[in-house]
């Protein structure tokens, strides 16, 4: 168990833990000049009666009390099990005892109790009258019952002492051990350098387990460490787990690429992001908020400046409640259900709080009726209710990777419901409820249908128009599988690059069969700039009508390609041409209409053409005088 102290400057409580753990957790000489705390400070000791293993050590995170060291309080406090409230028994309740104890409310810390310290410099009436403010400021607060200690913690040995002393490791020795079940991450809010060692980092680890050998990820840099050792609750391990202060010591980064606000963490968890949507509280007597005002904002151990897009309206009163989206100045990580305190725009007054939703927020449509939808399904989730909720609300399915992060478990210990279906793509899998996937297969057919009454001259549509038609904001790699799986159970037919039902049909008559058999050779043979109609029927002595009406009709079929009026190329010369759009994207992210022609040997009308029919058939898409790939830019005959 972690436990946090919290309360006003000069109330005694480094002086406190100090005679809990015998360890003076001011450890700057600046700190021991002033008589101040600065800096986060920490003691551990062994759980009386225990055994002697990790999990039964008692960790203690001091913290600042004046309010210029508000923000480094909340770094301390985000990862703690169990408050320690401290009140001077001269000074009685202050304004930090109340913004401490509205932090601990916000964190969601639900475990605590309160030592009533310096108990000798007053008279027993002082010490019942503190004791009654205590419990009133108690009363509307989560620690709302917790015991109070009466303590003179100048005596180690005295009997307030030693009752809060037995009263914690008592609760210690009963907690439940952490869930290490998730993915790992640890907030760090300490990195130093040890002779002989290296660069370590120290933190409390939020969820997980890590182990000697492990490789993580620094985020949101993005940088990458082993773990060399291991001192879990200050002491030498092979695993650190969920609920315990580690320090790592990490191989392959040097200790100025790490700082206080950074994640120690499995390369699952985080995708960096400068937007996070919120359920945000604002404190009773504070000011109203409205969007677009700056904060501060302390997320785990990180303290960033951000402003806030309300979604729900466009004020909150004090006391309220509401969706929200933080736009942050710098890249930040999170997972749903992180707490998080918000601090106003000079960082002098804390002002409320909020869980964290939805680490990836869009920009657009974020007040839109389906995207508080998704909030909510998170809230859902959040509560325990399962995944249910979020597959009910995502009609396009979630990508499990994603799932990942928002359970912030392993893709394989995510238990899927059954009426879930994990569909497998290229790019990985993608679940969806069966419901969802049904309504999108019922979708994709009736498409078809209506583009068959539409064009019933038609061979059938290619790929990027029945996508656009079906679901035009569905990823690539499930409506590939979409199509695949219809193809597969010949609810689609293919030929050549069109899709169609398979009652569909462009038939050949005998002479036009004959016909073709005699066209098609020269068009291979044309490569990129292949025979004209009228240039065919010449050499061939055929009808020139015929020849245009027989191409016609085998592009419909999917044997050629129509690029242009009476211009017809071969499907394998068209998957070249495809092929060599390609690799200009992916060597210059946009294609000019130059680049090709180059690569081509062609003249510039010609190209023009080609990439006219590139973009109709859905392979490309025009952006101003450029052209760009449409999806993963695979192209299909």
């Amino acid at each position: 168990m972690i436990v946090g102290t919290a309360g006003h400057i000069d109330h005694g409580k480094t002086t406190l833990v100090r005679a809990l753990t015998g360890v003076d957790t001011d450890r700057l000489k600046e700190e021991k000049a002033r008589g101040i705390s600065i800096e986060l400070g920490y003691a551990y000791v062994p759980v009386e009666g225990a055994t002697g293993a990790g999990d039964d050590v008692l960790g203690f995170v001091d913290v600042p009390g004046h309010e210029r060291f508000v923000h480094t309080m909340v770094a301390g406090a985000g990862g703690i099990d169990f408050a320690l409230l401290v009140v001077a028994a001269d000074d009685g309740v202050m304004p930090q005892t109340r913004e401490h104890l509205a932090i601990l409310d916000l964190l969601g810390v639900t475990r605590g109790a309160v030592a009533l310290t310096k108990i000798d410099r007053v008279d027993a009436a002082r010490i019942d009258a503190v004791q009654g403010e205590i419990e009133t400021l108690l009363e509307s607060s989560v620690l709302f019952g917790s015991p109070i200690f009466g303590i003179n913690a100048q005596q180690p040995d005295s009997a307030g002492v030693r009752l809060l002393r037995n009263h914690l490791h008592q609760t210690a020795a009963a907690s439940a051990q952490h869930d290490a079940d998730g993915l790992f991450r640890l907030a760090v809010d300490r990195v130093f350098s040890l002779p002989g060692h290296g660069t370590i980092a120290a933190g409390t680890v939020h969820a997980g387990r890590v182990q000697v050998g492990d490789a993580v990820t620094i985020m949101p840099k993005g940088l990458t460490a082993r773990v060399r050792a291991i001192h879990a609750q200050n002491r030498e391990a092979q695993v650190g787990r969920a609920g315990q202060r580690c320090a790592l010591n990490l191989a392959g980064i040097d200790r100025s690429e790490l700082a206080r606000g950074d994640w120690i963490a499995d390369a699952r968890v985080f995708v960096p992001t400068t937007r996070v949507d919120v359920r945000l509280r604002l404190l009773a007597g504070t000011a109203a908020l409205r969007s677009g005002a700056p904060l501060h904002a302390h997320l785990g151990t990180a303290h960033r400046v951000a402003h806030v897009v309300l979604l729900d309206a466009e004020r909150l009163a004090a006391g309220g409640s509401a969706h929200a989206q933080l736009v942050f100045d710098a890249p930040i990580c999170a997972t749903p259900g992180d707490r998080l305190i918000l601090r106003d725009a000079r960082a002098a007054q804390t002002i409320g709080g909020g869980v964290v939703l939805d680490p990836g927020a869009p920009e657009r449509r974020r007040r839109s009726p389906a995207r508080l939808a998704w909030l909510a399904a998170i809230e859902r989730m959040l509560a325990g209710e399962g995944i249910v909720p979020l597959l009910d609300q995502a009609p396009h399915g979630i990508a499990l990777e994603q799932l990942a992060r928002l359970c912030s478990r392993a893709a394989e210990r995510i238990a899927l419901p059954e009426s879930a279906l994990r569909i497998e793509t290229a790019q990985g899998a993608w679940i969806f409820l069966a419901t969802h996937w049904q309504a999108l297969r019922t979708r994709a057919l009736a498409a078809l249908q209506v583009f068959h009454a539409e064009q019933p001259d038609e061979p059938g549509i290619d790929g990027g128009r029945w996508r656009r038609r079906v679901a035009p904001t569905l990823a690539d790699a499930p409506w590939r599988a979409l199509a695949d799986a219809l193809i597969a159970e010949h609810a689609v037919a293919r030929s050549g690059p069109w899709l169609h039902l398979p009652q569909h049909r462009v038939e050949l008559s005998e002479d036009e069969a004959r016909l073709l058999q005699r066209l098609l050779p020269p068009i291979v043979a044309g490569r990129f700039d292949p025979p004209w109609v009228r240039d065919l029927a010449g050499t061939l002595g055929a009808d020139e009508d015929a020849v245009r009406r027989t191409l016609r009709k085998a592009a419909a079929r999917g044997d050629v390609h129509q690029i242009v009026r009476d211009l017809f190329y071969a499907n394998e010369r068209v998957a070249e041409l495809a092929a060599i759009l390609g690799e200009l994207a992916r060597r210059h992210g946009r294609i000019e209409a130059a680049a090709y022609r180059d690569a081509l040997g062609l003249g510039r009308k010609r190209t023009v053409q080609l990439l006219e029919f590139f973009d109709r058939v859905g392979y490309t898409r025009r952006v101003r005088d450029a052209h760009v790939l449409r999806g993963d830019g695979g192209w299909i005959l």
